[in-house]
């Protein structure tokens, strides 16, 4: 299977279209965990034992392992020996650099950590994404419209008389021959999801936002999916890891991911079924 179908099969066994972005802030985890020699493997270890089935995907930000130096490289390979094999895991480096550069990184992400999925920029063009996309059944998602105030700086230039970010996801579509490529688009640019989903019918699209970024769930689901009801995964990360800061908090962490994924469903029974 390539990845594409690799993610709807997740999606269908999980019954679940939610991605918890595992992006532990030691200085937000539970003070009771700091007795571990590992806190953020703990930490990570518990949520991940506690929402599981309720996930298609895990997204690991490298940023919040790599500032940990050793024990933020020991955290993260523990993380991902953890995860079922049916849930998608997803290196969050936004990379993208010369062919040389990205080979090393590709290698790293995809055969050291064995992650399932890369996110990538594309300013750089093609061959410094081509490393990771060689792999068929490797994903690769594409900044296309991120949800920072800066996203206004370049991606909705004008280009020809269309916004910059139509440029990427019309490349991004005729650079997926293999059914790997799929985009990024924040929650928070509903409007601008609708008319990227008519763009790209059948490219998976990773939305972070939802949850504390204040994404607006059920535009994100309706604008978000597939003519199906699949290819979306809608990316929470804080209010899901922090629901509580007591010795509770992965049983805060599943509850809030079983209400994500319910009312996802519910949204996705409305507009799909």
């Amino acid at each position: 299977m390539n990845f594409t179908e690799r993610l709807r099969a997740s999606q269908n066994a999980q019954n679940s279209l939610v991605c918890v972005g595992l992006d532990p802030d030691p200085r937000k985890i539970p003070q009771f965990l700091h007795q571990n020699e590992n806190p953020v493997a703990e930490f990570n270890r518990r949520i991940v034992e506690s929402t599981h089935d309720l996930v298609c995907a895990y997204k690991m930000n490298l940023a919040f392992y790599e500032a940990l130096g050793e024990k933020g490289w020991q955290a993260l390979r523990a993380t991902l020996a953890l995860i079922p094999k049916s849930v998608i895991t997803i290196a969050d480096g936004k990379r993208g650099d010369i062919g040389n550069s990205s080979e090393m990184y590709a290698r790293s992400i995809l055969e050291d950590f064995n992650f399932d999925a890369s996110t990538v920029h594309p300013y750089m063009g093609f061959d410094s994404l081509q490393p990771f996309a060689r792999n068929a059944e490797r994903g690769v998602f594409v900044l296309a419209l991120t949800s920072n105030p800066g996203a206004k700086d370049f991606q909705y230039l004008k280009v020809q008389g269309k916004p910059l970010y139509e440029h990427v996801i019309r490349r991004v579509k005729k650079w997926n021959t293999a059914g790997n490529f799929g985009l990024v688009v924040g929650a928070t640019r509903p409007a601008q999801l609708k008319t990227i989903r008519a763009l790209a019918l059948t490219l998976p699209i990773l939305i972070p936002g939802i949850g504390a970024q204040g994404g607006d769930l059920r535009k994100a689901v309706r604008y978000g999916c597939d003519a199906s009801g699949f290819l979306a995964l809608l990316t929470a990360a804080r209010s899901v890891l922090y629901a509580s800061s007591g010795e509770d908090f992965a049983d805060a962490a599943r509850a809030a991911a079983l209400s994500l994924r319910d009312e996802i469903n519910v949204c996705r029974e409305e507009y799909f079924v």
